[in-house]
């Protein structure tokens, strides 16, 4: 083949080309010009943040010698982290393992029988966090909500459920229904209504809608289309989400007893309480090894269920 050499045609292509790069040009300069204020923004941000939350806060620190002076309060804070952490660690020794462990759990009965309770308040919380999520993301989705008014009231409530955080929840319910794990349930449940009430309708909201199109056009109701349109699509996402979840609601579990809604909370009250901080070593060490058995578990079920129980990280 030939170049075109046509010199009627070399002014328009150079042009064209010219135009291109300036465009091009202009874009990267708007770009770089955009990334350097929002630079600037979040540094701001930042500083303001770090002052309100004291991380500049200077105060007085006893000396080894009983002097005060003046330190900046994360470099006097770390050494006492360390304090607290070297208090938790219990004394094992090789020759009396047996003894020392006996010793670090010594209520292990106890604490068995409380971890029992602590699964099944998050099991129970995490059922009537899915079903109230479940039913109230539908109308929650703007793709899929009957109207407007709808919507706006089923977000507000979700708002409202997932806004207010377990604790608080907690104390209201310990105060209307006396302590205990029913409590506990209610204070989760609600809380993980609204949570997962949000994440199912933005996974509603990410729906192929030519299904339910084709459902309403054979005479479907909305409540058809929801059935056989959007369902099918979502249960993978709504499964990943409600496993999350119930990993979630075990550490939330373990903590609300601390205002009596039942579980291993109130045995972290009593350890702070007496500076027992060897129980509290003995508590995270079986929340930590529970959710890791959970979060185990969850995983395969969630490959068996979607169909990749064959793959490997």
């Amino acid at each position: 083949m030939t170049a075109i050499t046509d010199p009627a045609f070399a002014p328009q292509g150079h042009s064209q080309i010219d135009a291109f790069e300036a465009e091009f040009a202009e874009a990267r300069k708007s770009s770089r010009r955009a990334w350097l204020i929002g630079s600037v923004l979040f540094f701001i941000v930042f500083m303001i943040t770090s002052w309100l939350g004291d991380f500049f806060r200077v105060t007085q620190v006893t000396m080894p010698d009983g002097s005060r002076e003046w330190r900046w309060v994360i470099a006097a804070g770390i050494p006492r982290l360390g304090e607290f952490i070297s208090q938790m660690i219990p004394v094992l020794r090789w020759e009396t393992l047996g003894a020392d462990l006996a010793e670090w759990f010594w209520r292990w009965r106890t604490w068995l029988e409380l971890l029992f309770e602590t699964i099944l308040i998050a099991y129970m919380a995490t059922v009537l966090g899915v079903i109230g999520g479940f039913l109230l993301s539908f109308p929650a989705a703007r793709n899929l909500a009957p109207n407007k008014w709808v919507l706006w009231i089923t977000r507000r409530y979700l708002e409202i459920a997932r806004t207010v955080p377990e604790l608080v929840w907690a104390i209201i319910f310990v105060f209307c229904f006396s302590v205990g794990p029913m409590a506990g349930v209610l204070a989760i449940g609600l809380h993980a209504a609204g949570a997962l009430g949000k994440l199912y309708s933005e996974v509603n909201e990410n729906i192929d809608m030519g299904p339910l199109e084709g459902v309403k056009a054979a005479g479907g109701t909305w409540f058809d289309q929801i059935r056989y349109g959007a369902v099918p699509q979502v249960m993978p996402n709504i499964i990943s989400y409600t496993l999350l979840r119930f990993e979630i609601n075990v550490r939330a579990s373990s903590i609300i007893g601390y205002v009596g809604a039942g579980g291993l909370g109130q045995e972290f009250r009593v350890a702070m309480s007496f500076q027992e901080y060897t129980d509290l070593s003995a508590l995270f060490v079986i929340i930590f090894v529970t959710v890791m058995i959970i979060d185990y578990g969850s995983e395969k079920l969630r490959h068996r269920i979607i169909g990749m129980e064959g793959f490997r990280a």
